[in-house]
């Protein structure tokens, strides 16, 4: 054994011996105070190809019109896309806006918003506290919550589906009680319903785990002290775990509607692209829609709704950071 790790040692060293020589090189070419840069180059041209170049692309095509892909064949036509998405006689009626669709997505998205993030918010920081306590097994039950966070969206889009088909695992159990099956995914309320539930059950874990770290931080000396204060479990909870627990609820909030106005892969399965008919429509969906899965491939008009999207999550993540900068102070 000790041979083995002599000979992975000796090899190691010839290989930084091999780089060593062109790095002193480059480093007394350009300096050492540059050569942070250098290695994180890689790192930033793949990080401008795939996220900064999509969004410039995006931002070109939002002043096009036409169908066609390439945006040099494509007329240049100003605001007109962003005129026809913001055109409508009263925003509370989709009926009444020249793009009714994306309106309609629009408002599913934010009753999805709201309904989401706060029984996310409420479900995470539950179990957060109830995995802060000595209770039995609680590494396998942290791993347990998280475990869904590891699968991809569309299987657990598939498994929900066929959880919640006419012939699926719910309407057997309900049939052995002698509840007539019910097609779940074809009502309007039972489908918003489960796109909820879907969404809190598969993210839940991964804000479980944000709000656990801070329970973790807390210092045990104040709740030694409210024990010998006599304080109740609410007091403590009320006065003591959510005022420290400030700032990691936060960083959840902001995250949670990030994501939640990001919705598309598990409900686009789930409900077999939005439906039953549009009432689970949202806006990223609308987006897809336009531009790759209507017979007309509007890229203009995606491109604008996209750009209006974007603009929305800047402004969280913005509000997020000078949020925290006052939770901080």
């Amino acid at each position: 054994m000790a041979r083995a790790t002599g000979f992975a040692d000796r090899a190691l060293d010839l290989v930084m011996a091999l780089f060593e020589a062109p790095i002193n090189a480059v480093e007394r070419l350009i300096g050492k105070r540059r050569m942070p840069y250098l290695f994180l180059a890689p790192n930033l041209v793949l990080f401008g190809i795939f996220t900064f170049l999509p969004i410039a692309i995006a931002i070109g095509y939002a002043f096009t019109g036409g169908t066609e892909l390439l945006i040099s064949n494509r007329p240049f036509v100003g605001l007109d896309n962003f005129r026809k998405l913001m055109t409508c006689d009263s925003y509370l009626v989709p009926g009444s806006c020249e793009e009714s669709l994306f309106w309609t997505a629009i408002w599913n998205t934010l009753w999805f918003v709201g309904f989401n993030v706060a029984a996310t918010l409420l479900v995470a920081l539950v179990t957060a506290l109830i995995l802060n306590r000595a209770i039995a097994a609680r590494g396998f039950f942290r791993a347990m919550f998280f475990y869904p966070v590891l699968l991809s969206p569309v299987v657990i889009g598939l498994i929900w589906k066929w959880f919640l088909d006419r012939n699926g695992l719910l309407n057997v159990f309900l049939q052995m009680l002698g509840v007539p099956p019910e097609i779940f995914l074809l009502d309007v309320g039972w489908s918003r319903f489960f796109v909820v539930v879907v969404s809190v059950w598969f993210h839940m874990g991964f804000y479980t785990l944000i709000l656990l770290a801070g329970l973790q931080a807390i210092p045990k000396d104040l709740y030694e002290a409210a024990a010998i204060d006599a304080a109740t479990p609410s007091r403590t909870l009320f006065r003591i775990t959510l005022p420290l627990l400030g700032p990691n609820l936060l960083v959840v909030l902001i995250l949670l509607m990030i994501r939640s106005v990001q919705i598309f892969d598990e409900a686009w399965v789930l409900t077999n692209g939005g439906g039953p008919g549009t009432a689970n429509t949202f806006l990223v969906q609308y987006i897809y829609q336009m531009a790759f899965a209507g017979d007309l491939r509007l890229f203009g008009l995606a491109s604008a709704a996209s750009v209006m999207m974007g603009l929305v999550l800047l402004v969280l993540t913005l509000a997020q950071l000078r949020l925290g900068k006052k939770v901080e102070s």
